[in-house]
């Protein structure tokens, strides 16, 4: 196993990185086998479609159809789509082709009026929320760094400006009118939704993906895998391995 890929050392921990910066993404495999966004992940030889003959069809079409090509966007506007895609891309670390089509799902959940059912006390409908977030991430590039807007910032005033966002730390304009504690949340929400539903997600973490009608057979400890898993480009587990290294 690589040094850099060592996850018993806690040189990839954020708070103890050089400038808290993430490791460049070449430190994980690239993977040779189906598709994993920027092609990398720790699973290089797994793609959860090669089981997709054992689903049954109303299965199979619904996970196929994550995989269609999505057309223009239909409930974000021209104007806001930059920033949309600039938000997504940050929120789910994806800097490079191959990517998940975070941004086409939010906007066809939206458009399609699929909303939750539910919103927190003091916020405006998801939305309503979503416009008035990309409103507010654009005014704030604008006086915070000069930009014309989010997706013009370069990715470290990027990051800057969603972790502001997570920890409810910004005001004045667009966020005055809705609870920004609260607007993250809302976000964050709808795209790990869209990206983990995508089959090149499972890809990326491992996952068996549907099981039906096929089932599960090993039911036992974790370590045992089933048939059509693969073993991953390291052995260790790498919460434990964080556990290990906290005082």
């Amino acid at each position: 196993m690589a040094a850099e890929r060592d996850l018993r050392t806690p040189r990839h921990l954020p708070n103890l990185r050089p400038g808290r910066q993430p490791p460049h993404p070449s430190w994980l495999p690239r993977q040779r086998v189906g598709t994993t966004p920027q092609m990398i992940g720790r699973y290089p030889d797994y793609d959860v479609l090669a089981s997709a003959d054992t689903w049954d069809p109303a299965t199979r079409e619904v996970v196929t159809e994550r995989l269609r090509e999505h057309g223009p966007l239909r409930f974000f506007t021209t104007e806001e789509e930059p920033t949309l895609r600039a938000f997504c891309d940050v929120a789910t670390a994806q800097d490079s082709d191959p990517r998940i089509p975070v941004a086409e799902m939010v906007d066809d959940k939206l458009a399609a009026g699929r909303l939750d059912g539910y919103r927190y006390a003091g916020m405006p409908r998801d939305p309503d929320a979503w416009r008035l977030v990309l409103r507010g991430l654009d005014e704030t590039a604008r006086a915070r760094y000069g930009r014309a807007g989010f997706a013009a910032c370069d990715p470290q005033a990027r990051e800057a400006i969603i972790g502001a966002l997570a920890e409810g730390l910004l005001s004045g304009g667009a966020w005055d009118e809705l609870d920004v504690s609260r607007a993250f949340s809302v976000c964050m929400r709808a795209i790990l939704e869209a990206f983990y539903s995508h089959p090149w997600a499972w890809n990326e973490i491992g996952y068996g993906g549907p099981a039906y009608p096929l089932g599960y057979m090993r039911l036992g400890p974790l370590a045992v895998r089933e048939p059509r898993e693969r073993r991953g480009a390291s052995a260790e587990d790498p919460v434990r391995a964080v556990e290990e290294l906290q005082p």
